[in-house]
């Protein structure tokens, strides 16, 4: 994986507080960073990472916080981007989503509440996304619910079921769901 380190504007402080370097490009990456940070806007999250796999290296990480440094692992090194930064990439093709209210949820039960179609929209949206890096790449994205310290993730790969967490429970959803809808 070779990163564009020219010019590097500085160092930021990892999730670890090790150094990061911040470059201006993470070459093929760039178009996931792309179609991430598009996604953050359109729908609302907080956060959306993906899992890329690369033939021949281990699987690349691109983690996308709403206005954070994006941070992309490859290649054994970790580097950050500045989240407005211009990418030399096609305007990415982004899952259609809308954003939707807060859901009220109840992570001690797993109960959420939101508006109809609502649980389903977003998971579609993490499907498309999932569908659009890749067969065996993973998409995760988080949205703020009702409950500051139980946030929901959507987390989509291939076929396989849909996993949602509340904060730090997780569920693994029955095969097909949700159903498919058009324009996915």
């Amino acid at each position: 994986m070779t990163f564009s380190d020219e010019p590097e504007f500085d160092i930021l402080a990892g999730a670890d507080d090790e150094p990061m370097d911040v470059v201006t490009s993470v070459g093929d990456l760039d178009r996931v960073v792309a179609l991430l940070r598009a996604f953050i806007h359109d729908s609302g999250a907080i956060r959306s990472v993906a899992v890329v796999e690369r033939e021949g290296e281990a699987a690349a990480i691109v983690d996308c916080e709403r206005l954070k440094p994006i941070e992309v692992t490859a290649g054994g090194r970790t580097v950050a981007l500045p989240h407005a930064i211009d990418l030399d990439v096609p305007e990415p093709d982004v899952p259609k989503v809308r954003q939707l209210p807060p859901f009220e949820v109840n992570a001690a039960s797993g109960e959420i509440a939101a508006p109809m179609g609502g649980m389903e929209h977003y998971a579609e949206a993490v499907i498309g996304l999932s569908r659009r890096l890749g067969p065996r790449d993973v998409a995760l994205a988080t949205w703020h619910t009702n409950d500051a310290t139980a946030p929901l993730t959507i987390t989509a790969r291939g076929n396989d079921p849909i996993v949602v967490a509340l904060g730090e429970e997780s569920y693994e959803m029955d095969p097909g769901w949700p159903p498919p809808a058009a324009g996915i």
